[in-house]
């Protein structure tokens, strides 16, 4: 898709819809004056507690116009419609979250002093504007997990979104621009602006960028992460993921395999913390894959906008043909297909591969699809090796019924997040990030808050 406008293709039908041009230079400009006007003005004179209004009231409009949110996703990547709706609900969930605590994410941490007299405390004060650049997957839930953390801590926030989402993300402009005028708030604490690629890169080096936020490709993190190492800037990357579901002992199978289905098939397989490698032992694999294979196949795949259906297309017809072209080189490289491996437009059928072995491209690339490769492994040590052979530390999964077994494998797991005997457990108030090529940074939870501030020592004589 070109950098010089931003455009809604409907992937279910290919329909596209009027360009969004991209902002002029003059346009970013002015951009960049007001969101560092609006940090110099009202987010450092304002009490965290009335910029937790402002979040908390962007809650609310969200929740209020929460059909046609959802239905401005659906058409631009495809998601469900059920799953839409659910999206925007939780995006209001993580605003309310940070609403409730802006004076304890804002709060003074006092230091015991080890001699001498008088006080020590951390003070924390915003850094200032802050570039974000967020990702198609989840238009809502992504920008609010950046957005409302920083907005509370006093940040202000100039918003890129991907190409294909102009209309959600203007809708998300609305929804701060309302909040802001019933308020009383000045406007410019929150500025969605279309950017290309070169003009994001001018805005990363302009000195009054704090720092900037990428979700999304390892690539486009890498891009970021140099433009942002030259300048000095803080970065905060969440990229990829390959995550494994450790399957080590149960004492009911379906319920397993129902949980493996929606771990990999939730947002059409296109979570980069979405399960994708099932690592099972011996004596559970062979059932395994049988139950597995069933339940991907009697996934509903249709249109989006109606009731009842599991899963939409691919978020473009690129990303279809991407995946495709991934399964077909697995299997060429010796790779069993199981099931799937079809596609019809943007619409790729759920698919499970095994006998995906080392030097197989699909043993070490993310597939962002309703692609899930299953492996067999001996025991608990070789489950742990295969799980921590990754370029990535996204999220993991862990199924056992011993409850020893699972502190000992969540404890030698390489990644960000482990999730025991439970899957899409995502809440505003767990800590969301990974390690190795997955990212360096957190967001949701109170730590979320800790990502862009000035954590100042203030020490005063007695």
């Amino acid at each position: 898709m070109s950098t010089s406008e931003y455009r809604v293709v409907n992937p279910a039908t290919g329909e596209e819809g009027a360009p969004h041009p991209t902002a002029t230079d003059a346009e970013v400009e002015t951009a960049l004056a007001a969101v560092d006007a609006a940090h110099r003005g009202w987010s450092r004179s304002s009490t965290p507690v009335q910029r937790g209004e402002l979040v908390r009231r962007v809650a609310q409009l969200h929740r209020e116009r929460r059909e046609e949110l959802a239905d401005a996703i659906v058409r631009e990547m495809g998601k469900p419609r059920e799953a839409a709706l659910g999206e925007v609900d939780f995006a209001a969930d993580i605003y309310e979250y940070y609403a409730d605590r802006s004076e304890q994410l804002t709060a003074d941490q006092p230091i015991d002093l080890l001699g001498g007299e008088g006080t020590a405390v951390v003070r924390r004060a915003s850094l200032g504007p802050l570039l974000g650049i967020m990702p198609w997957n989840f238009p809502y839930y992504q920008v609010a997990r950046f957005a409302g953390p920083n907005l509370v801590v006093g940040n202000t926030i100039l918003l890129k979104h991907a190409p294909q989402c102009p209309v959600s993300a203007e809708l998300i402009q609305k929804t701060y621009d309302d909040a802001a005028a019933e308020l009383g708030v000045p406007a410019g604490a929150y500025l969605n602006v279309r950017l290309s690629n070169d003009q994001a890169a001018a805005v990363i080096a302009d000195p009054r960028i704090a720092g900037v936020s990428l979700t999304g490709s390892e690539r486009a993190g890498a891009a970021v992460a140099e433009v942002a190492g030259r300048n000095l800037k803080k970065v905060a990357l969440e990229l990829g993921g390959s995550d494994p579901f450790v399957l080590l002992s149960t004492d009911d199978l379906d319920a397993v395999v129902e949980q493996a289905v929606a771990a990999r098939l939730d947002n059409t397989g296109q979570s980069c913390n979405g399960a994708k490698r099932f690592v099972v032992v011996d004596g559970l694999y062979d059932a395994f894959v049988e139950k597995l294979t069933a339940a991907m196949a009697a996934a509903t795949t249709g249109d989006p906008f109606a009731e009842g259906t599991d899963l939409g297309p691919l978020s473009s017809l690129a990303a279809a043909e991407r995946l495709a072209d991934q399964v077909d080189r697995a299997v060429a490289a010796g790779a069993t297909l199981v099931t799937g491996g079809t596609r019809d437009g943007a619409f790729y059928a759920p698919t499970v591969l095994t006998d995906v072995a080392p030097g197989n491209p699909a043993y070490t690339e993310e597939l962002f699809g309703p692609v899930a490769v299953v492996y067999r492994v001996a025991d608990e040590d070789a489950a742990v090796e295969l799980a921590n052979d990754t370029p990535y530390g996204l999220g993991s999964y862990v199924f056992t019924t011993d409850a020893a077994q699972a502190e000992r494998v969540a404890d030698r797991i390489e990644a960000g997040m482990v999730f025991v005997n439970c899957v899409l457990a995502d809440s505003p108030e767990l800590p969301f990030g990974g390690v190795k090529r997955s990212g360096t940074s957190r967001e949701m939870g109170l730590l979320a808050a800790e990502e862009f501030v000035n954590k100042k020592l203030v020490r005063t004589a007695g």
